[in-house]
C-alpha cells in the first residue's frame, strides 16, 4: 500500500484515536466512547506499564534456530497463539462517515476474515444495537465458522436471544465479556447488563455446551473469580480489564496473569489480554502462564486503515516478532515457553 494501514487510520480515527507510535493510552485518557481508557486511563496504561517490567532472558547458545509459533487452543489450530479480541461499536468508537468509510460489516470482515486468512481466529463483538454481533456473525459465516462472537452480559430475554443469535454461526467456541458488566458506552445507551452470580455463569455455561459448543469468558482479574469460572464450568478464561475502559485504578493483566494461572492450575486453558502490542509481548504473556493472548486495538488499527490487507500484514509483523523472541529465549515451539525464559 503506497500509504501504510497505520497512516490511513490515524486519518480515519481522528478524535477517536491517535495512532500513536506506541499505544499506552496516555493521549486518549478518558476517550470512551473513543479507543482511550476510563477516567484517568490509569487501568490502560498499567496494562502497558506491567508489560514493560517483565524481562526476557536471552540465550543465543542452543539449537532452536527454527522455533514453530503454531499451536492448539480450546480445539483451534493456530498459526501463532494469538487471536483478535472483540471490539464493535465503528461509529463512536473509532470514527464517523465521512471521516471513517468503515462501516460495522466491513470492520467485522476485516477482522475476522483476515484473521482467518492469516491462520488464527477472530473474535467479533457486540452491542446494544443488533447490528454489531449481525456483522460479527456474517464474517463467522464467511470463514467457514472460524471465530469466536462474544455477548455482552445482558439481562433476563435478551440474554438468551443474543446467545441463540451467537450459537447460529455454528462457531466452535462462544465467548462472554463480563468484563462489560460496566462499560460506560453501553450504560449511555440505556440496555440493562450485570455482573454474573456463579450459578448464572452456570446456566449459561451449560445452554452453550447443550448446543455442542465450548464456553469462554473474558474479564477475570482476580483469583476468586478465577475459581467461580472454573467451578461453573466455562471452557476457558481470559484475564482481562477490557482494556482499561470499565474500572480505572486496576493493576495490569500482566501483574495478575500468573497467580491467576496458577491457581487455575492447567484445569481449564488460561489467556490474557491489555497491552499487547508485538510478538516479544506475545511471548512474556506466555511466559508468565498464559496459552494464548487476545488483541485489541492494533487490529481496529490495522482492519479501519487497511482493511483484510492490514489484518494480514500486522499478524505477519507479530508472527515475525514472535519467531525472532522465541529464537533468542532458546525456544523451539510454544509448548518450549515457561517462566524460566524471565530474567
Amino acid at each position: 500500500m503506497e500509504k501504510t494501514f497505520r497512516t490511513v487510520a490515524r486519518e480515519r480515527m481522528q478524535g477517536h484515536c491517535s495512532v500513536c507510535p506506541r499505544c499506552d493510552g496516555r493521549t486518549c485518557s478518558g476517550r470512551v466512547p473513543g479507543m482511550g481508557g476510563l477516567g484517568t486511563g490509569s487501568s490502560f496504561r498499567a496494562n502497558i506499564e506491567a508489560l514493560d517490567r517483565v524481562k526476557l532472558a536471552m540465550r543465543c547458545l542452543h539449537d532452536a534456530a527454527q522455533p514453530s509459533t503454531e499451536t492448539e487452543v480450546l480445539g483451534l489450530r493456530l498459526a501463532l497463539p494469538v487471536l483478535a479480541a472483540p471490539i464493535g461499536g465503528v461509529s463512536f468508537n473509532m470514527g464517523t462517515p465521512p471521516q471513517n468509510p468503515v462501516d460495522e460489516a466491513a470492520y467485522a470482515d476485516a477482522v475476522i476474515c483476515g484473521c482467518h486468512q492469516a491462520g488464527i481466529v477472530g473474535c467479533g463483538g457486540d452491542g446494544v444495537s443488533s447490528l454489531i454481533l449481525e456483522s460479527a456473525s456474517a464474517a463467522i459465516r464467511a470463514s467457514d465458522g472460524q471465530g469466536i462472537p462474544f455477548v455482552k452480559p445482558w439481562e433476563g430475554d435478551f440474554l438468551w436471544a443474543r446467545l441463540e443469535a451467537a450459537l447460529a454461526t455454528g462457531c466452535p467456541v462462544l465467548g462472554m465479556d463480563v468484563d462489560a458488566a460496566g462499560l460506560i458506552t453501553l450504560r449511555l445507551q440505556g440496555h440493562p447488563i450485570s455482573p454474573k452470580s456463579g450459578a448464572e455463569l452456570a446456566d449459561i455455561a451449560g445452554f452453550v455446551h447443550k448446543h455442542g459448543t465450548k464456553f469462554m469468558i473474558k474479564g477475570v482479574m482476580t483469583v476468586e473469580d478465577a475459581r467461580i469460572a472454573v467451578d461453573a464450568g466455562v471452557d476457558a478464561l481470559v484475564v482481562s480489564n477490557h482494556g482499561g475502559r470499565v474500572l480505572d485504578g486496576t493493576p495490569g493483566t500482566a501483574d495478575v496473569l500468573p497467580g491467576i494461572a496458577a491457581a487455575v492450575n492447567g484445569r481449564i486453558p488460561v489467556l490474557v489480554d491489555g497491552g499487547v502490542r508485538s510478538g516479544t509481548d506475545v511471548l512474556k504473556m506466555l511466559a508468565l502462564g498464559a496459552q494464548a493472548v487476545l488483541i485489541g486495538r492494533p487490529f481496529s488499527v490495522a482492519a479501519i486503515g487497511g482493511g483484510r490487507e492490514g489484518v494480514v500484514s500486522y499478524i505477519e509483523e507479530l508472527r515475525n516478532g514472535l519467531t525472532s523472541a522465541l529464537a533468542l529465549t532458546g525456544c523451539a515451539g510454544i509448548d518450549s515457553v515457561g517462566p524460566h525464559i524471565l530474567a
